[in-house]
């Protein structure tokens, strides 16, 4: 018997080959192209990220799924957030998410996140060299929400007093965001719904009332830099004109101060310890973060994670829960499942094996308490 408190693992469907990224990146390129190709920016840097047995899957196979709701089921994890990419009609990666509905067998709950970032070559949502991008308008958020409901009306689906729990990305880049939740929920409760339970993730800007755009609640997005303890080693060894005669000159500065190294465990300390919202706002943690194998240069990279770190840092969510929201909403993320080009994944690697998802199962599981984590 599993505690109260409900951890749902952020899942990533790029993990299989599509037109339109063989068109801008190369035939068959999935998430896997970038994590193959990683290299250590600095000694002792674990790069490339090794899927345990080199297990790189293809989401074309309905049973890759099937197996990994079995691995996340038994492991305490209560449910997957899946991404769901929606662009003014054109949907993308939806293939993942469209077997997972006509697989019915597969008894595990899900919800969804709409992505609405621009997809850019710089992997950031930024408009630069931008491969498609967002156009909003109500009409458009009215057939969108439609096209949802063959998801919401899924027994699986999480919903709280039967609102289903919709999440999203950047709530902030939508003009008229209060106007499309409205419309959200009419729709919803013409569906036979009493509404939708919409959360916006604050992932890029914090501390927004979620009701003044509609929504239900706020989700932490982690990792939080502003939380991360500042850099370990100072991109700024020297001066930017003496790094740029260096460069002129052919002489690299060590790839150590060209990325921004901060400390896992700093990043844990420092988002237990931040002040929270009085507005209802559910935790999230991250095993790991490393976006090396995304980014030629300037990568975000978390040093020093450990299973025991993470293990405490999810006890510390679990407690926060079952002491700040009533039990309907009991619930706390994790970023992610399977980011394996930001080295942040549950899923067993080739390095820690599955401490990783042990440490999930001995938080969640009361029984699994006796389950040794490696230090």
């Amino acid at each position: 018997m599993a505690n109260q408190v409900k951890p749902i693992a952020i899942y990533l469907p790029q993990f299989h080959a599509i037109p339109e990224n063989d068109a801008w990146w190369g035939e068959g390129f999935t998430e896997w192209t970038n994590v193959r190709k990683a290299t250590p920016r600095f000694k002792g840097h674990y790069q490339p990220h090794v899927p345990l047995n080199e297990d790189y899957y293809d989401l074309n196979d309905v049973e890759v799924m099937r197996r990994q709701a079995d691995m996340a089921k038994s492991h305490g994890v209560y449910g997957f957030c899946f991404y769901h990419y929606w662009f003014n009609g054109k949907l993308l990666l939806e293939k993942p998410l469209h077997q997972w509905l006509e697989a019915k067998d597969i008894d595990f709950p899900f919800c969804l996140s709409w992505a609405n970032e621009n997809w850019t070559r710089r992997w950031d949502g930024k408009d630069k060299e931008q491969l498609i991008g967002q156009e909003y308008s109500l009409e458009d958020d009215r057939k969108h929400i439609q096209y949802l409901m063959q998801f919401f009306k899924d027994e699986r689906y999480i919903k709280v007093d039967n609102k289903p729990m919709l999440l999203m990305y950047r709530s902030e880049s939508h003009p008229n965001i209060k106007e499309a939740t409205d419309i959200w929920r009419e729709e919803a409760i013409k569906a036979g719904f009493d509404g939708l339970f919409l959360i916006r993730m604050e992932n890029f800007v914090q501390g927004i009332d979620p009701g003044s755009q509609g929504f239900d609640a706020g989700m932490e997005f982690a990792p939080e830099r502003a939380f991360s303890g500042g850099k370990i080693l100072k991109d700024n060894k020297s001066s930017y004109l003496f790094r740029k005669a260096l460069h002129n000159l052919g002489i690299r500065p060590d790839l150590r101060y060209e990325n921004g190294i901060y400390d896992y465990n700093r990043l844990a300390d420092g988002m237990s310890g931040k002040k929270t919202s009085d507005y209802t706002y559910f935790r999230c943690t991250c095993p790991s973060w490393d976006n090396t194998s995304r980014r030629n240069s300037n990568a975000v990279i978390y040093t020093n994670s450990t299973p025991r770190k993470f293990e405490e840092w999810l006890n510390f969510t679990k407690e926060w829960t079952e002491e700040n929201l009533p039990g309907e909403l009991q619930y706390t993320f994790i970023n992610a499942w399977n980011e394996w080009a930001e080295g942040c994944h549950l899923e067993s690697d080739s390095m820690w094996q599955d401490q990783y998802l042990l440490a999930v199962k001995k938080t969640f599981c009361y029984y699994m308490h006796s389950i040794k984590v490696d230090r």
